[in-house]
């Protein structure tokens, strides 16, 4: 039978406790029974003994206090950071990487990342110049050099940060054309927005240095973008048939400079080769001119006939000597060495001929100068 059930009395578990009536015990009787015995401890009704206690727990409480303060002081700034300290809430040192101590309550330290390349993206639709809409993302990367600056210059840096990007970005394509930011023009816009975003935080001094600025996306409106598209791809063509010809014009440029300096240079061995003959052919005449000068007639005869043998050397005509008044007979040698593929047995079937004057033909190889001679002489002695 439980103890609360009728007639359980004698089974209360607070009750015949000792041989007396025992109950719960009272709340209110516990925390008087230990505020007494707390007085005591500082000095109450007990005399000198419960006042040297009374010290004695006050000091190990206060010395517990400061252990604890004292130990709560330390923390740690990574390699990657540099801490701010505040002292009562206003700017004190900045603390290097490592176990610092601060005195809590008097000291709060901020710890900033100063090596991490952060990232700030920025999208949107926007005006271009000529009025049309695109649609462009862009990405910047940046880094903290002034741990101060980038804590109290600006409420939000971060939300700072994103507000100029867009501003600069807008300021950007608000004023180029839109071919220039879907095709060509890209590297250019995305120079500008750096430079415009550098422009706008000058001001306000951030404490941060801007590392890359990224163009990651243009495109225009869904309802042109095929239109779009078929006229990037005739610009990319374009592009590919300049550098196609600028290739074929390097390939052709330096044969046709190879060539060009050839012929300089062979038409300036002709002019040389020319020059040097004719100098030659003056030294020669300088040395005939005395012997012309004694023999005038001998020299002239002589010249004619080395001239005479240099002409009809390499000619197949026959010369024959007409002194007595009869007519040239003229036989074609040049068709009869050609019928017979100029054997060398054709030579000799090739007799003097007999004139009817009783005179005999002679064949001028180049080496006979007296029909030379009698020849020039009958035709007027030149």
């Amino acid at each position: 039978m439980a103890w609360n059930e009728p007639g359980g009395k004698n089974n209360d578990p607070w009750k015949n406790r000792g041989g007396r009536d025992q109950g719960p015990p009272d709340l209110d009787d516990v925390f008087k029974n230990l505020f007494g015995k707390f007085s005591k401890m500082g000095g109450g009704n007990g005399g000198g003994s419960g006042k040297s206690m009374g010290k004695l727990g006050v000091g190990l409480l206060v010395g517990l206090l400061v252990v604890i303060w004292f130990v709560s002081g330390f923390y740690t700034i990574r390699e990657a950071e540099r801490g701010v300290v505040l002292r009562f809430g206003e700017y004190y040192t900045e603390v290097e990487p490592g176990l610092r101590w601060k005195p809590t309550f008097v000291d709060s330290v901020i710890p900033v990342d100063v090596q991490s390349i952060r990232d700030q993206a920025s999208s949107g639709s926007m005006l271009t110049e000529d009025e049309n809409v695109v649609r462009v993302q862009m990405e910047m990367q940046y880094r903290v050099v002034d741990p101060f600056r980038w804590t109290f210059a600006v409420v939000s840096p971060e939300t700072s940060l994103s507000q100029a990007l867009d501003s600069a970005i807008r300021y950007v394509v608000g004023h180029s054309e839109m071919d220039d930011v879907l095709t060509d023009g890209r590297e250019v816009t995305r120079q500008r927005v750096w430079e415009e975003l550098q422009a706008i935080l000058e001001p306000y001094d951030l404490g941060v240095t801007i590392i890359d600025m990224n163009f990651r996306d243009a495109r225009p409106p869904e309802e042109v973008k095929d239109a779009f598209d078929d006229a990037i791809a005739a610009q990319e063509d374009e592009q590919r048939f300049i550098r196609e010809a600028e290739a074929y014009a390097r390939e052709i440029e330096p044969r046709a400079r190879g060539r060009a300096n050839r012929m300089n240079e062979e038409a300036q061995a002709y002019k040389e080769r020319v020059i040097l003959e004719a100098q030659g052919e003056v030294a020669r005449f300088e040395e005939l001119l005395p012997h012309y000068e004694k023999a005038p007639e001998v020299t002239r005869d002589r010249i004619y006939l080395e001239t005479m043998e240099a002409v009809f050397g390499s000619t197949s005509k026959i010369l024959v000597d007409t002194k007595n008044g009869n007519n040239m007979m003229y036989l074609p040698l040049d068709k009869i060495m050609e019928r017979s593929g100029n054997s060398p047995s054709m030579k000799n079937l090739l007799p003097d001929l007999q004139m009817p004057d009783g005179q005999n033909t002679q064949r001028n190889s180049g080496t006979n100068s007296s029909s030379t001679r009698s020849s020039r002489f009958n035709n007027g002695g030149e």
